[in-house]
């Protein structure tokens, strides 16, 4: 995340594989730490089935670099933005 230069062999989801994750979790919130959830060739298919399936919050791009293991209490304050369908948290 933190290149300078795109590196399309990220991990990320592929369409059958967030649907598998609406269909058989309640998972609320997908994060990575890359610029998209979605897989580099399948960009846009994996993004709509998580917002259009119940409107499950995507988060990308985040430092998790030094973040230890353990629960978390996270919290996502979106910017309020006339006319927008999202915003940078």
């Amino acid at each position: 995340m933190w290149k300078k230069e795109c590196d399309t062999s990220f991990v990320g989801f592929m369409k059958d594989g967030a649907r598998w994750l609406v269909d058989n979790t309640d998972i609320k919130l997908v994060g990575t730490d890359y610029l998209s959830v979605a897989a580099y060739d399948d960009l846009a298919a994996s993004h709509l089935v998580f917002l259009k399936s119940r409107e499950i919050i995507l988060v990308e791009a985040l430092k998790l670099d030094n973040v230890k293991p353990g629960i978390y209490d996270l919290r996502c304050l979106p910017l309020r933005l006339r006319g927008a369908e999202g915003s940078p948290i």
